[in-house]
C-alpha cells in the first residue's frame, strides 16, 4: 500500500486508536457524555477512511489521480473539525464546528461518489 491508499488507511488507524483510547477512558470513568462524538471518530475516522484507503489501494487508477488527493484533504479537514464540533455541540457550546465538519464530511463523501463512478466504467 503506497501514496493515497496508505494516507486514507493510516489516517484511518490513528482514528481508531485514539477511539479505542476514549472508549476506554469514559468507561474507567463512567462518563459517557460524550459518546456519540467517540462513535463518529470511529465511524467517520476509523470505518469510513480505512474502507476507502482499501478502495483506493484496489483502484490504483483511480489513487493516482489529482481528485484522489483533493478527496484525502477534505476527508481529513472534515474529520479534524467534525469531531471537535460534535464534542462543542453536546456539551452545548456552539454547533458551528460540527455543521463545517459535517458539510465537509459529506463534499468528501461526494468526491467518492464521483471517483467510484468515473473509475467503475474503466476495466481493470
Amino acid at each position: 500500500m503506497k501514496g493515497v491508499a496508505l494516507w486514507f488507511f493510516a489516517t484511518g488507524t490513528v482514528a481508531v486508536t485514539l477511539g479505542m483510547l476514549w472508549g476506554i477512558q469514559m468507561s474507567a470513568t463512567g462518563n459517557h457524555t460524550l459518546s456519540g462524538a467517540h462513535a463518529h471518530l470511529n465511524l467517520v475516522g476509523w470505518a469510513t477512511m480505512a474502507l476507502v484507503g482499501l478502495y483506493y489501494h484496489a483502484t490504483p487508477a483511480a489513487a493516482e489521480t489529482m481528485l484522489a488527493r483533493v478527496h484525502y484533504a477534505v476527508s481529513l479537514a472534515g474529520l479534524v473539525i467534525l469531531i471537535p464540533g460534535i464534542v462543542q455541540a453536546l456539551r452545548q457550546t456552539g454547533e458551528t464546528l460540527a455543521k463545517i465538519g459535517s458539510f465537509l464530511t459529506l463534499i468528501a463523501m461526494l468526491i467518492f461518489l464521483v471517483t467510484v463512478a468515473m473509475h467503475a466504467r474503466k476495466p481493470a
